[in-house]
């Protein structure tokens, strides 16, 4: 145990290399900076187990912080352990740095999350611990490992920790301990002026233990680390009440502690004098960017304390695999992330069905022949056909985490957070089921999916105004749309974002999720029909392994007059439409497109193949126009969905809304 002097010492450099990395940026948060030092310092010199050489061992303990605005903290705890130079905290928020304003995933660094959007931080953390359970019942003590999530008031108050506190009380994730960082103050406000509430009583009553202590009493802190890792059956809340600013004073020398403006702006800005608080916290303001050798020292002694823990662990795995070599090489494999190997061509599918029914079929097939996907619905599972997965597994529970489906409840934007969770910790394969309205509660963490380029699965059912009598609270109509900019966002390596896919019938639904499973690169989201939709015509899997394309021409009379385009049900009704013009004289070509991301990454002579310059083109999409605009042009017209939907049987809504081969064949004439 180190000594409380030496521990304080510690502390103290955070908060100074912290407040400098923020002053000389010009911007940023050291305030909760400042306060949270002394649990983070207390983590990783005495608990957290890493390789500081190998960076990516499986077997790691994790540490998720939430709130990203205190990455000065995280950085120069990371500074400590070796992750990062003094030189790299200089260069805090600027361009090409290692130290960008809020920290993002690089775990060759020690950073296991991106993290800003306050509230998801900890609930990857829900998302790790359930990861982390479950591959402990195939791989038994090599998953011995304790989840730390670190969160403020700010993420306490976001609604997504009503979800995740509920899920990892309800499954009891003992492996679970989070400190919360309750400093009492906000961004424009003390807490005290928008909540009331009772957290720990909140905690208390979703199962968790719940321990409260002094946020900068090292010496109690540790205690509480001790109790909550001993606790069996429930997740650990720290409740650790800390100061905003801890150590800060004003050019007179008074006390600058618990200030709403250190919050997010430099100490000097603030009201602070930051020269005086370097000096107040023990350092040198004429060259603050300083580890102070005792502290060195003591991060020295727990390197090779690590290396010490790290050794046994490893001689330990070495006995495991030499006994269980099957298993060593399936977790090998699980945690390599190669897309597992699949026979695609086995999936029989049942012609004419919804494409919910045939990612159904696809789902009972991956339960049986991949051994790590977990899949996940917010309680739809027996609409949104989940199901198919769940009826060839089991589902977690608190006390069995050998199933390989969770129920995750009336929690969209949690279950989303949770896989992405999964993804982060490895070794497993999410994929998360629900509604294609709902998407709406989940973008955020798409959006972070997509940053962190993980390959999580979001399965959207019920894509269109069919969904009928449900009415237009539960018909998405602008949602296409919206997922499909991020098929033109790219992420930081040049690719799209995600990989969005809305197949025509149930074979390109079999080859949309061969293409999923192949993306170890970025999320996949898939667009289905609640109704069923009539085979395409010479509808085959080998005919819809032409989906890869992203559009492909389904069929075609020679020289055409006119093309054709769609994704998802409406192709079939292209096809109705096609019958009419043709009897009209009118050539015609249809293009299937699950996925404009796609297309538009092939050559320029493969678009041109599929759709000719200087040919008519008429798009038809149950969502707005726009969703095919781009792909039309001027040369043609698209007809879609301008308004929200309406009550009514989907066989109606298409007659009245112009979805029918009737309307198709009237559109494209008037374009001659």
């Amino acid at each position: 145990m180190n000594s409380t002097a030496l521990m304080n010492k510690a502390a103290d450099n955070i908060r100074i290399l912290a407040a400098s990395m923020v002053e000389k940026a010009k911007s940023g948060h050291p305030g909760g900076a400042m306060g949270g030092s002394d649990f983070i310092n207390l983590l990783y010199a005495e608990f957290l187990v890493y390789d500081p050489k190998n960076p990516s061992w499986e077997g790691r303990d994790r540490y998720f912080q939430d709130p990203g605005h205190m990455s000065p903290m995280l950085y120069a705890q990371l500074a400590l352990a070796g992750k990062f130079s003094l030189e790299d905290l200089k260069q805090f928020r600027q361009w090409e740095s290692v130290t960008p304003g809020h920290p993002e995933l690089n775990v060759e660094r020690g950073i296991e999350n991106t993290s800003g959007p306050l509230g998801q931080g900890h609930t990857f953390a829900v998302g790790a611990a359930i990861a982390a359970k479950f591959l402990k019942t195939k791989f038994g003590d090599q998953m011995d490992q304790t989840i730390y999530a670190y969160i403020s008031d700010g993420g306490i108050e976001e609604e997504i920790s009503q979800g995740a506190g509920r899920l990892a009380g309800h499954l009891g994730l003992d492996n679970l301990i989070m400190f919360y960082d309750s400093n009492h103050i906000q961004l424009s406000t003390p807490t005290d002026e928008v909540t009331s509430e009772d957290t720990a009583a909140k905690y208390l009553a979703w199962d968790w233990e719940v321990l409260s202590v002094d946020g900068q009493n090292v010496d109690q802190m540790r205690e509480a680390l001790k109790k909550a890792k001993a606790v069996k059956g429930k997740p650990c809340l720290i409740i650790g009440d800390t100061i905003m600013g801890k150590g800060a004073v004003k050019e007179d020398g008074s006390n600058f502690e618990n200030q709403c403006s250190t919050h997010g702006t430099p100490l000097s800005s603030a009201g602070a004098c930051f020269d005086k608080t370097i000096k107040n916290l023990g350092g040198n303001p004429e060259d603050p960017f300083a580890i102070f050798p005792e502290v060195a020292e003591l991060y020295a002694k727990r390197a090779k304390e690590l290396e010490g823990i790290v050794a046994k662990r490893y001689a330990a795995k070495a006995e495991w695999a030499a006994k269980n070599p099957e298993a060593a090489a399936k977790m090998a494999k699980w945690f390599s992330g190669v897309a597992p190997e699949i026979d695609w061509k086995a999936i029989e599918q049942k012609d004419n069905q919804a494409t919910r029914s045939s990612s159904a079929t696809v789902l009972s097939y991956l339960a049986q022949h991949v051994e790590n996907m977990i899949v996940a619905s917010a309680d739809l599972s027996n609409s949104d056909k989940t199901d198919g997965f769940l009826k060839k597994t089991k589902a977690m529970t608190w006390d069995d985490f050998s199933g390989a489906f969770l129920q995750v409840g009336v929690a969209e934007l949690t279950m989303a957070c949770v896989c992405i969770g999964m993804s982060l910790h490895g070794g497993v394969i999410p994929a998360c089921g629900t509604f294609f309205v709902f998407s709406d509660y989940m973008k955020p963490a798409v959006r972070m999916a997509a940053l962190m380029e993980l390959p999580v699965k979001f399965i959207w059912t019920h894509d269109a105004f069919r969904v009928g009598e449900d009415g237009p609270t539960h018909e998405p109509v602008e949602q296409e749309a919206q997922i499909r900019l991020m098929e033109k966002l790219k992420n930081h390596h040049g690719g799209n974002s995600v990989l969005v896919l809305r197949p025509a019938d149930v074979n390109e639904c079999t080859v949309s999720y061969k293409l999923a499973m192949e993306n170890t690169k970025t999320p996949t989201a898939f667009i289905l029909s609640r109704q069923n939709i009539k085979n395409l015509p010479g509808s085959s899997y080998e005919q819809a392994l032409q989906t890869a394309k992203g559009a492909y021409v389904v069929e075609s009379d020679q020289n055409p007059d006119i093309v054709l385009l769609a994704s998802g049900s409406e192709v079939a009704t292209l096809v109705e439409g096609a019958v009419l013009l043709r009897k009209d004289g009118i050539k015609v070509r249809i293009v299937s497109v699950p996925s404009e991301g796609l297309f538009r990454s092939q050559s320029a002579a493969y678009q041109e193949s599929v759709l000719p310059k200087g040919v008519k083109r008429f798009g038809l999409t149950a969502g707005l126009p726009v969703n095919l605009e781009g792909l039309v042009g001027e040369n043609g017209s698209v007809w879609g969905l301008e308004s929200f939907g309406f009550s009514a049987p989907y066989n109606v809504l298409d007659e009245k809304l112009g979805f029918t081969g009737e309307n198709v064949y009237k559109q494209v004439k008037a374009l001659f």
